[in-house]
Parts: C-alpha cells; structure tokens; sequence
C-alpha cells in the first residue's frame, strides 16, 4: 500500500508525457496456478493506486519495472503527488520547522518541498511568529491531507540518558503560568524549566542551554538556565552593575525589595539579587542608602 507522510520503494509502472507512474510492487501471489478472485480484487485495487512522479523530477533512463525510493504528499489541488526529495519532516517525526507565511486559518512551515507545510490554527499550542522555529510532529487530518501540529508534548520521552548537572539542550515547546516552561531535550525528551526559574523572559520556540538539576521519579528533567550559585553570581553582579549605570548610580532596590519587583527590574530571583548585592557590597562597588542601592 502506498502511504502518505513516508518514504518508500516504488516500482515504475507507466511513462508519461508529464512524468512517470509509480505502484506499490507488493502484490499477492497466485495460488497453486490459478487466480482467485480475492487475487483479483486485489489487484484491481492497486491498478487504481498509480502515483505521478512530476517530469522535472525523473531520473535519466529510467524504465518501467525500475524501482524508486519517493516521498509520497498532497499537491495544491490535493492530489496525491511523489516526489524524490527527502522533507525535513515525516510521520512519526519531531523536527523543528521554520514559519513562513501566517494566514487567517493557519501558518505554513518551510519542511524542504516544493508546498510548505500547513500549520492550522487550531494546532498551534502558543503564539508564533513569522521567520521563528517550532516543533512540530507530522499528522494525517480527517481529509487525508498531511498536517504540522505543535502539540508534541505526548510524544516526548521520559527515558533520557541524562543525569544531575549534565548539560542539555532543546526547545521550548509551550509556557504555562505557575507552572514554567516546557523543554523537548534534544527534540525528544521531556524536560521542565520550573516556574521559579523562568528569569529570562523565555518564551515558545526558544533555543535553550541548560543543566538539569533534578531527574523526578518519572523520568523527567527539571532543568536551570542558570549556573551554579557561584558562577551566576558573577553574570548577576555585572547586570546589577550595569542597571545603577544606565539610572545615573542608583537602583531603588535592596534586600527588602519584594521579589516581584527585583524580577521586574533585573529579571534575576530574590535570592541571586541578594546574592550578587552582597559580593557588590563586600567588593566596596556599591552602598546601601535609603531607598536602595548606590554606585560608589
């Protein structure tokens, strides 16, 4: 049978001015010399199922009975269509596409072929933007057309081989308030940057680096775009630093500043505020007064 969304092995059946016809070549065999009409049937059914291969895309030389490995997808007029071009995406996929055109009822995705790749509405888990990547996996709709969706989360795994303090990578599938941002791991694997850590307005589709910092009971990764205490301190001193530059040495903000307005100002938690603050202070770089922090 001829699938859609995969590649496969077809045989040349017929040569054409615009191309070639391909077939499945998996047919059922005689039994003991004679035809049955299960046989026939059969065999009727896959005379209907002819698939063009476009001209432009045919080999030299081919012929009839030879065997070529295609693509099988829908044209513009929904026509069942061939091509000898590997997409970037195909069925059982979880690949990262890049958009390239919004529309009203969806968005359509650059996957290599020569008809982008429809995103619908409806299968968009977060807001997208033009010329941005997202992960996407590869669906059949119920018109037999071959579809992007964004809702990969049920497809990740929770078997990853990574450990405490590894360093991961992924992308950021969807943020959900009070919850935090949620990682596929190397496009595959299950990963949670927690709520307490999202200090870097990070948002769907994101590229990120990070080290896990708790493998759970179920296999999944709580993940730090952070470093260390002792190394962030370093990168939360200097951002600290640079704010009191650009407001002329004075930061109205200190140790009993609420945590919300610290992460409004500086995008750091309360504690790395405190933290970087008391090595600005131990270094004689800054001083408390009244309503905050000052440059010395």
């Amino acid at each position: 049978m001829i699938k859609l969304g995969k590649m496969q092995l077809l045989t040349v059946k017929r040569l054409s001015p615009i191309g070639i016809f391909l077939t499945d070549s998996d047919e059922p065999k005689e039994n003991k010399g004679f035809i049955t009409d299960h046989y026939l049937e059969e065999k009727k059914d896959k005379q209907k199922e002819e698939i063009l291969l476009p001209k432009k895309q045919v080999p030299e030389g081919i012929k009839v009975g030879n065997q070529l490995e295609v693509f099988v997808y829908k044209d513009s007029k929904d026509r069942p269509i061939a091509t000898t071009r590997k997409p970037k995406l195909m069925l059982g996929d979880l690949v990262a596409l890049r958009v390239v055109q919004q529309t009203k009822i969806g968005a359509f995705l650059d996957w290599g072929l020569e008809r982008d790749l429809f995103l619908p509405f409806r299968e968009q888990t977060d807001k997208i933007h033009l010329n941005n990547e997202y992960l996407v996996s590869l669906y059949i709709d119920k018109s037999d057309r071959l579809c992007a969706t964004m809702d990969v989360y049920k497809h990740l795994s929770s078997d990853s081989p990574y450990k405490k303090e590894d360093t991961v990578k992924g992308i950021v599938i969807s943020v959900k308030e009070g919850m935090g941002a949620f990682v596929a791991v190397d496009n595959k694997y299950n990963g949670l940057i927690p709520q307490n850590e999202l200090f870097n307005n990070i948002k769907c589709g994101d590229m990120i680096e990070g080290r896990v910092t708790k493998v759970r009971e179920d296999g999944k990764l709580n993940i730090s775009v952070r470093q260390k205490a002792y190394i962030q301190m370093n990168s939360d001193s200097k951002k600290i630093l640079d704010k009191l530059n650009e407001n002329n040495g004075k930061l109205n903000l200190n140790d009993k500043s609420s945590p919300d307005k610290i992460k409004s100002e500086l995008n750091m938690s309360k504690n790395a505020f405190k933290r970087a603050v008391g090595r600005l202070l131990k270094e004689g770089k800054i001083k408390f007064v009244d309503k905050g922090i000052e440059k010395k």
